[in-house]
């Protein structure tokens, strides 16, 4: 295995430019140019599309942007020490040491390895000083691989994931014991940074801490003993805890890894006392070796009832949403294509439209002829249309149940994916569409995490998880889709959107305005993920004029939050902080991209001023396009997907109206009795942004809260 890190990826009292974006481009071409990459361009936007989510600055003068990338070829360390210092939006100020982290798409474990490590050694104060004092590249070569190197980082990694292999549970102890979970999105920097300071805080403070770490080098799970005498659990997670039940019972207190790493001694203080606390918030379940009821007042703190079912969807979304990306942007350009009649049936084709006919009856070799048919290309042209047609249907038709399947994951773990996904299937087949993938997926997961509880003898104990659970689950919530639910849901689907499809005049107009306030609501939370799925379900191969518009309504309000931040940004940058005026610039692309969260920062930070502001203006957009009956057939892609519009000059005019106002008001807003805005708080964090990104959209919290995807 090569080094991590080189001396041709050092950069030693550099100008690499005044803003964090120049810095990570010349830093990605460092890595391109060592030939560790294919590319720095693609280097430099992957890191720039996570960089936009949230700040990576860490408190000491330290950046630590990073990304995994199918650019990189091998596992690498950028590391410059800049002068001057860049703002990499860090609570205490510019940073002096930057590192980009570039890790493979599918990196393997050894790397994987070693990048923790160095993560792991940045909270080291004595290793931050060693790379001031670095005199040249080789001296901070053989510090970083001195921290990486294959001995150190297994002692680290098992110092932090302690698994204590006898306990005993008997003896009196005079010291509070606690166990905690550590995780982020992509299990590279955040997840060991936060254990090491949890760890170093509960030495300080004289606390026994043992903590899992749940990253992309693997974990060592904590021993059940240990979790039995602990007396109250952490959770310092950006996702999901894995095999959450085993903690079931235990007094919690769940935030951000960014808030363990700034706060450790007060999460440590917050578990203390909730584990005085009979109050308390617990890990929910039975066992565990504690009380078993789940009060939802009282100290100790983690996700609410609401949070949860918040989280369950929005997992669900996030997982669809490639599906709805590729499926929808295949058909727009079968249309681009083809033409527009080419979903349309096929007249030589019996129960064949033009698009499946032409796919599977031709090739490339042999290409259709449609001399006659208005509104189609045949040929060469009409051949693609036809593949990109298919193609798109296809993976539309996997749109229900990966919401259906994923929604079940989320709550009991891979037992639900089959009978989610199964649910999720049926659910078309009886008409219930994602009202039913959302119903579905919920029996689902309950009941897959039921069965999966059952004590049953150890002879057939194995059988649970690949026969007991699929079958049992699957007969349970595909059951009752089946023989009790499914046509219930069906008539309200298809009651709302002929109501919907009906809408024309003064109501088109009013239902504008709301499509427009749902997607400006929580930018990219559950009310706006609402209004798009609804959005892109009606968006199949025989979309009605109705739903074509709604799609164009959603897309159009959605763009309007990035750009309204940038015009804002613009208009009075003295109302905004600098690392909020970097997402001012990236917002223009993201808002022109259809990607709502750009506007997040921005929402953390100010939520009472930003929010109403932004529903503003996308309530004007909405209400333009709706009444004028723009119809749109791409269900991504903003003013990319211009010959997917059936006006794009009105739906562009649109947008950039309701960008306008939303600016002038928020504008307007933050300079009423308003000093220049604080900063985004540190440990506010967006607990599902991790995995894929949807509509362009990272799910995010609703208004009002902390939203802020936090670099992991």
């Amino acid at each position: 295995m090569s080094a991590l890190i080189t001396t041709e990826l050092v950069a030693l009292d550099a100008d690499l430019g005044t803003d964090k974006g120049s810095v990570v481009r010349r830093l990605a071409g460092l890595v391109a140019g060592a030939g560790r990459a294919t590319g720095a361009d693609a280097l430099y936007e992957d890191a720039m599309a996570r960089e936009a989510k949230a700040a990576t600055g860490l408190p000491g003068g330290i950046a630590i942007p990073h990304c995994r990338s199918a650019a990189v070829t091998e596992a690498s360390l950028g590391f410059a020490r800049l002068d001057p210092k860049v703002d990499f939006g860090a609570p205490d100020g510019p940073a002096d040491l930057a590192f980009l982290i570039a890790a493979p798409e599918h990196g393997d474990a050894d790397h994987l390895t070693l990048l923790t490590a160095l993560a792991r050694a940045l909270v080291r104060p004595e290793f931050v000083a060693s790379l001031r004092a670095a005199g040249t590249p080789d001296e901070i070569v053989a510090l970083v691989q001195e921290v990486v190197s294959p001995a150190e980082s297994a002692g680290a990694t098992a110092a932090a994931t302690p698994s204590a292999p006898a306990v005993d549970t008997t003896a009196p102890q005079s010291t509070r014991s606690i166990v905690a979970v550590s995780a982020c999105p992509t299990g590279i920097a955040h997840t060991y940074m936060a254990a090491d300071k949890l760890t170093a805080a509960a030495k300080e403070m004289g606390v026994e801490l043992h903590v899992e770490t749940q990253g992309s080098s693997g974990s060592t799970p904590l021993d059940a003993a240990v979790i039995r005498k602990a007396d109250a659990v952490i959770f310092a997670v950006d996702v999901g805890v894995k095999d959450r039940q085993r903690f079931a019972g235990k007094p919690v207190v769940q935030s951000g890894t960014k808030r363990a790493m700034n706060e450790p001694e007060v999460m440590i203080r917050e578990a203390l006392a909730a584990a005085e606390d009979p109050n308390a918030r617990r890990v929910e379940g039975g066992g565990g070796g504690g009380d078993t009821g789940t009060p939802t007042t009282g100290g100790g703190g983690g996700p609410s009832g609401g949070a949860e079912v918040r989280r369950w969807l929005q997992t669900g979304v996030s997982y669809m949403i490639p599906f709805v990306a590729a499926g929808g942007l295949l058909i727009a350009l079968g249309f681009l294509f083809g033409g527009y009649q080419i979903v349309n049936a096929d007249p030589s084709a019996d129960g064949l439209t033009y698009a499946q006919n032409w796919a599977l009856n031709n090739t490339f070799f042999n290409l259709p002829s449609v001399a006659g048919v208005d509104h189609l290309n045949d040929g060469f042209l009409g051949y693609i249309g036809a593949l990109c047609t298919l193609l798109g249907q296809t993976a539309f038709g996997f749109l229900v149940p990966a919401l259906a399947g994923y929604i079940a994951y989320a709550i009991a773990d891979r037992p639900g994916i089959v009978p989610g996904f199964v649910v999720g299937a049926v659910s078309v087949t009886v008409g219930a569409g994602f009202l039913g993938g959302v119903v579905g997926g919920i029996i689902a997961g309950f009941a897959a995490l039921w069965i999966s509880r059952w004590k049953l003898p150890t002879g057939v104990r194995g059988l649970q998880p690949v026969v007991i659970i699929p079958l049992l689950a699957t007969l349970i919530s595909s059951g009752l889709m089946v023989a009790l639910l499914g046509r219930p849901l069906a008539n309200v689907l298809t009651g709302l959107g002929n109501f919907l499809n009906d809408l024309t005049g003064t109501s088109a107009f009013v239902l504008g305005i709301i499509l427009g306030l749902m997607m400006c609501f929580d930018l990219g939370g559950p009310v706006n993920k609402a209004a798009y799925v609804f959005a892109t379900t009606g968006l199949t191969a025989q979309a009605s004029h109705g739903s074509l518009v709604i799609m164009a309504t959603v897309m159009a309000a959605g763009m309007v939050p990035p750009l309204a931040m940038a015009i804002s940004t613009v208009l009075r940058p003295k109302l905004y902080s600098p690392a909020e005026r970097d997402n001012g610039k990236a917002a223009w692309l993201l808002g022109a991209s259809f990607i709502s969260e750009g506007a997040i920062p921005f929402a953390a930070a100010d939520p009472l001023r930003v929010i109403p502001s932004m529903m503003l203006g996308g309530a004007t957009t909405g209400a333009i396009v709706a009444s004028s009956g723009i119809e749109l057939r791409a269900p991504h892609g903003g003013v990319f997907v211009f010959f997917a519009m059936s006006n794009a000059v009105l739906f562009l005019l649109a947008v950039i109206i309701g960008a306008i106002v939303g600016g002038l008001a928020v504008t307007v807003a933050k300079s009423i009795g308003r000093t220049p805005t604080d900063a985004v708080p540190e440990d506010a964090v967006d607990l599902e942004h991790a995995h894929a990104p949807a509509h362009g959209h990272a799910p995010a919290a609703p208004a009002g809260a902390a939203v802020a995807q936090q670099a992991s």
